[in-house]
């Protein structure tokens, strides 16, 4: 019989749903987690929560084939659980993201619009083309009360989140580690920018890292929104800009803001010009934020200050990590 905190932890650490409930395991979860055995117990409580939502959607994708105007996807089990939406396996290689409240459907619209922005951008700068997903089919228009979705490509073998990173280096990353991610990351919003398209949800679980490769890709558009225009949503988990907790429209400087607030949350404290250059880009007036292309070249010559001419660093994820 599992213990409370050896089901806790299962579930925290859990980012396969399928290998989570093998052996019929959900039963068994449920009762350890229950509410009546654990009262007053807000870890457990969430914990519980998480199994259910899990448990909800692998079943959902274990019979459920979604189909657009010209193909259909078996879905085999999720991949990934978002602010808005999950993002599950098929049988071919594909992901499909689909929302999971049909009144959001107008951000997995808003996705669209962006990657189809950001694909046509890339037709004339293909150097930009790695940083972004690509939107393979959609939905299409559904019916009242159905639910939009995403077929992407999948994007999975070696990948990790940023998030994942960050659990594996609780005392923050080496400044030289974090480099190579920023410099791509800034490359990703400039290119954005110069698209004219806001990503507006820059968070560690929307940056995908390939550590062996050095490759990062920008994920999460859903939030996303044309510079000047109002949020069409708000992440109640996420520490907006002061302009947005204020109301006003979402601009470039808002991406270069969140994008420096999680740098910030990534570096280890002993990186202080790196954390001083972060601190300067996340002022609380848009106005003084540099600008994304800007940064490109201010971010390189502070790096040749601290290291010198660039090499290639290899990134190493410890064993008790991810």
């Amino acid at each position: 019989m599992l213990t409370r905190d050896e089901a806790v932890t299962m579930i925290e650490n859990s980012v396969d749903a399928a290998t989570l409930f093998a052996h019929h395991r959900y039963r068994e979860l449920a009762a350890v987690l229950h509410p009546d055995r654990n009262p007053g117990d807000p870890r457990a409580h969430e914990a519980a929560a998480t199994l259910n939502r899990l448990y909800a959607d692998w079943k959902q994708s274990r019979r459920q084939t979604v189909t657009t105007a010209t193909a259909a996807y078996p879905l085999t089990r999720p991949h990934a659980v978002g602010s808005i939406a999950t993002t599950y396996r098929t049988t071919g290689p594909h992901l499909v993201k689909i929302v999971r409240d049909p009144a959001l459907n107008p951000l997995i619209h808003a996705e669209w619009a962006a990657l189809r922005t950001l694909d046509g951008f890339t037709e004339r700068h293909r150097w930009l083309r790695p940083y972004y997903p690509r939107l393979l089919d959609i939905s299409g228009p559904v019916a009242r009360g159905d639910r939009a979705f995403s077929v992407l490509d999948p994007l999975i073998d070696g990948f990790i989140t940023l998030a994942d990173i960050a659990k594996a280096f609780p005392d923050g990353l080496d400044g030289r580690d974090y480099a190579w991610m920023h410099r791509r990351l800034l490359r990703a919003v400039a290119g954005a920018h110069r698209a004219g398209v806001v990503h507006g949800h820059l968070t560690a679980d929307n940056v995908l890292v390939h550590p062996g490769q050095h490759g990062i890709v920008l994920a999460g558009w859903s939030f996303a929104v044309e510079d000047g225009a109002l949020p069409l949503a708000a992440d109640k988990s996420v520490d907006y800009p002061p302009e947005i907790r204020k109301g006003l429209p979402m601009t470039a400087a808002t991406d270069v803001h969140m994008l420096h607030s999680l740098m910030l949350s990534l570096l280890a404290p002993r990186e202080t010009r790196q954390r001083e250059f972060a601190t300067w880009c996340a002022q609380e007036s848009p106005g003084r934020r540099p600008d994304a292309t800007d940064l490109l070249d201010e971010y390189d010559d502070l790096l040749g200050e601290l290291y010198g001419p660039r090499t290639f660093r290899p990134f190493i994820i410890p064993e008790t990590g991810v």
